[in-house]
């Protein structure tokens, strides 16, 4: 098959991945159509609930093993759509629909890539996922998938990034605070008012500075997002509730962060998870060299994606822009599918992967 073959199949699959509503946890639709075509091209596809996963033949455990991963399920349509958001269409260079370009240009891709690599001897082993439950970090998308996968060496996870390297990307950690007083009456002077009992924390979270900055994420950042407290304008209110987003750097795990917080603040503190750590590649990986080498530029990207699920290196590296995900009227451009098929091919094919550095 010439390049240009199999990008018109991922064009085609893309289109039909658009047509099958697959918003996280409903995806099972868009599943069986992907165990479908992957049958179709003659592939011998993997399941575990709404996750896809293919090898290439001839596995050996003294080659290292290579992971093409992007994700099936979209997040739902915003209300400002002015066309169908279900119904692909194709204008001129683009193909607009739910999904296009978060992240279903990479998807497809990364498809018909596997099925290019896997025809020819490579230096590695191959494996090809399609993930569900993504855009929620949810327990049965590649966290229920990857103790049945072999051991992993790297991963390209196939993010809109406009085709050049996210080499790291930041952590998620929602934390739930509560300051405690206790109620009175607001005419007399009873009662501990639990705001005035967390104000100090609110300004803490506000203006602490963590040392470690990253020069591809900048530094670790908290924000405070939420706060209740009080029932009526007469009762002094004896808890106030906090919620506060922590973006993390790759010099800090989620838990250390943690006990940094817990250890200056009076409130009592509560993470929502720990699992949606920062993730990173060394900058010297050869996959990154090469990527450098072709003309690429890594950075540090800020938004959160299956990466932070993985427990070994990994980077972005897809079609499409970050800046279209979840907005109204999403699209992804037919010549960034084909830029990205020659880009990964001309990457990937017949490369040393193995990375000897001991800084991973």
């Amino acid at each position: 098959m010439k390049h240009q073959d199999y990008v018109t199949d991922a064009i085609d699959l893309l289109c039909a991945l658009i047509n099958t509503p697959s918003v996280s946890r409903e995806e099972k639709n868009a599943a069986d159509l992907m165990e479908q075509r992957m049958k179709s091209y003659g592939l011998a596809p993997h399941r575990e609930a709404n996750n896809l996963w293919l090898m290439a033949d001839g596995y050996d455990e003294q080659k290292p093993t290579l992971l093409l991963n992007a994700h099936i399920d979209t997040v739902k349509p915003a209300i400002s759509w002015t066309r169908d958001p279900f119904r692909a269409s194709v204008e001129d260079d683009r193909i607009y629909g739910l999904g296009s370009n978060d992240c279903g240009g990479g998807l497809t891709t990364l498809l018909q890539v596997f099925r290019f690599l896997s025809l020819r001897p490579q230096p590695y082993n191959l494996i090809y996922l399609a993930s569900a439950e993504e855009e929620i970090s949810g327990k049965d998308g590649i966290s229920r998938v990857l103790p049945l996968l072999p051991h992993m060496d790297v991963a390209i996870v196939g993010e809109p990034t406009g085709m050049q390297p996210a080499i790291a990307e930041k952590g998620l950690m929602v934390l739930d605070l509560i300051g405690h007083g206790k109620s009175g009456h607001a005419a007399r002077n009873e009662g501990v008012n639990a705001i005035y009992e967390s104000l100090d924390d609110m300004r803490w979270i506000r203006d602490y500075q963590f040392d470690k900055v990253s020069p591809f994420l900048g530094p670790t950042k908290m924000t405070l997002t939420v706060v209740h407290a009080g029932t009526q304008h007469n009762v002094i209110p004896d808890t106030c509730q906090m919620l506060v987003d922590v973006r993390t750097n790759e010099y800090y795990t989620n838990e250390e962060v943690y006990d940094i917080i817990q250890q200056n603040v009076k409130c009592d503190v509560q993470a929502h998870s720990f699992r949606l750590h920062s993730s990173h590649i060394d900058p010297d990986h050869p996959l990154v060299r090469a990527c450098v080498n072709m003309g690429m530029t890594p950075y540090g990207s800020p938004t959160l994606s299956d990466q932070a699920l993985m427990p070994f290196p990994s980077f972005k590296l897809g079609p499409g822009e970050s800046s279209r995900s979840h907005s109204a009227d999403e699209f992804v451009k037919i010549s960034e599918m084909e830029h990205a098929f020659d880009t990964y091919t001309s990457l990937l094919d017949g490369r040393d992967i193995r990375h000897t550095s001991s800084q991973e």
